[in-house]
């Protein structure tokens, strides 16, 4: 328990998002926090009416301030909201996440506790209609995106590599430089990667939950995951010692896939039996999403007939952004 709650400014970077600001914004503000609170929402050049939802709700409350973030890029903003920050904690909400319930006391609480420069907890994806419903099941499952602790409510508490979002010190992000604004992607993880290396502690709790809803449509779903998959192999060429196995076996499937359909599609013209036992490297990842759908459990019958093109397009689509990587003019952009 801490007797004097210190201040904290939420950092919320916002593009495209008025179907569910006004929901996030709300949370924030139903948390009761027991100190003061900010609460800045860094809009970008935003297509729908973000931008006059976020200055509707500021209007309407102090606690809370816009700042126009014209680049639109996510790290650009936290910097921006980083800045305009009057405390020494800052938290990051985006727009399409709620938090739950007590989430600011605790984190701020876990900070006092362990030292961390960011705690953090579970992204507890919620879908929706079926297809999003399909995806927040891939989000939290092993065969999906499991592999981190924040992806998965059983993960004990203690140090991680990464948490999702995260609540900080507000010196402690100073003193790393902030968010690298040339990583459009990524951010985050290379972010905390940056505060462990200067012997900073990185501290997951599954007691923080952050409600987080899922893109909506197959062609959103895929964008994300292909540009995802380009960005995280620039973090892996800036840091090489990032490259685990989680992170390579995408790209592997892809090129495994590939050489199958290649070698049995060759096998077919020349009928010879070595090129076609290549279908196998398909017919293999088919059966294990075939395995994982089956296995799944709490989802509807129309969420689960969705699930394995998401698997799909999860394992696919960031595996052919992280081999295409990223062109000289994006990086320079």
């Amino acid at each position: 328990m801490i007797s004097q709650y210190p201040g904290v400014s939420v950092v919320m970077p916002i593009l495209n998002e008025e179907r569910h600001l006004a929901a996030a914004v709300r949370r924030i503000l139903d948390q009761e926090y027991p100190g003061d609170l900010q609460v800045i929402m860094s809009i970008g050049p935003s297509t729908d009416h973000t931008h006059e939802i976020a200055e509707k709700l500021a209007a309407g409350d102090a606690r809370l301030q816009v700042v126009d973030n014209p680049t639109g890029r996510t790290p650009t903003a936290l910097n921006l909201g980083i800045a305009a920050a009057n405390y020494d904690i800052v938290a990051r909400v985006d727009g399409h996440g709620e938090l739950t319930d007590g989430y600011l006391r605790r984190a701020v609480e876990l900070l006092e506790e362990t030292g961390a420069a960011n705690v953090g907890g579970v992204m507890d994806a919620q879908g929706q209609s079926p297809f999003e419903e399909a995806v927040a099941y891939a989000y939290t499952s092993r065969l999906g995106l499991g592999g981190s602790k924040f992806h998965l409510e059983e993960s004990p508490a203690g140090p991680a590599d990464t948490v999702f979002l995260g609540v900080f010190r507000k010196q402690a992000l100073l003193d790393a430089g902030c968010y690298d604004e040339t990583l459009h992607r990524a951010q985050d993880w290379e972010l905390n990667y940056r505060l462990r290396q200067r012997g900073e502690l990185i501290w997951f709790s599954p007691e923080l939950k952050v409600t987080y809803r899922p893109r909506s449509t197959l062609r959103a779903l895929t964008a994300q995951f292909y540009l995802t998959g380009k960005w995280r192999r620039e973090v892996v060429r800036r840091h090489p010692d990032t490259a685990g196995l989680r992170y390579l076996a995408p790209p592997i499937a892809v090129m495994g896939i590939g050489v199958g359909i290649s070698g049995g599609l060759a096998g077919m013209i020349t009928n010879k039996l070595i090129l076609k036992l290549g279908w196998l490297a398909p017919l293999g990842y088919l059966l294990l999403i075939i395995a994982g759908t089956a296995t799944a459990s709490g989802l509807s019958p129309a969420a689960r007939a969705r699930l394995p093109l998401v698997l799909i397009i999860m394992h696919l689509a960031w595996g052919l952004g992280f081999l295409v990587g990223l062109d000289h003019d994006t990086k320079a952009s």
